[in-house]
């Protein structure tokens, strides 16, 4: 380990902690979120942010993701249907919980040897083809759909 001894260092006005330079989170204490720029040798106070950054929506996105992905989802379009999401939810609460998602994922080991019925045209197919993962955001579960190499 390290001495931090050296290292430069300030007290923070506002909550009187030691705070080290190589710490602070854009020109802020990291503790209080205080301001400790040297040019006007003044405190500002946080400002707040309204926007989706508090720990509910986090917390949300992070599960959303996980979920998507533990189904071998792509994380770029996991993350894009988050993002549409928070742009319904913002500008229509009511169609927001009724968006519909549709996600290419992986086919499992048993699903490629057994015989799948296409959910475009209905064919039934044993190799090949793609496996979807569609339905609601607001459910629970989301059902396997599979189309054949055909469609």
């Amino acid at each position: 380990m390290t001495s931090r001894m050296h290292t430069p260092h300030t007290t923070c006005p506002s909550c009187h902690e030691e705070v080290f330079l190589d710490e602070l989170v854009g020109g802020r204490c990291p503790l209080c979120g205080y301001s400790l720029d040297e040019d006007d040798g003044t405190c500002s106070e946080y400002e707040e942010t309204l926007e989706r950054s508090d720990l509910g929506w986090m917390i949300f996105q992070f599960f959303v993701f996980k979920r998507f992905c533990n189904e071998g989802a792509n994380p770029l379009h996991v993350m894009q249907v988050i993002s549409r999401y928070e742009e319904l939810l913002q500008s229509d609460p009511a169609d927001a919980e009724k968006m519909r998602i549709t996600l290419e994922v992986p086919m499992r080991r048993w699903e490629r040897l057994l015989p799948k019925r296409c959910s475009k045209c209905g064919r039934i197919f044993i190799s090949g083809g793609k496996a979807m993962i569609s339905g609601d955001l607001s459910s629970p579960e989301y059902p396997r759909e599979y189309t054949c190499p055909a469609c």
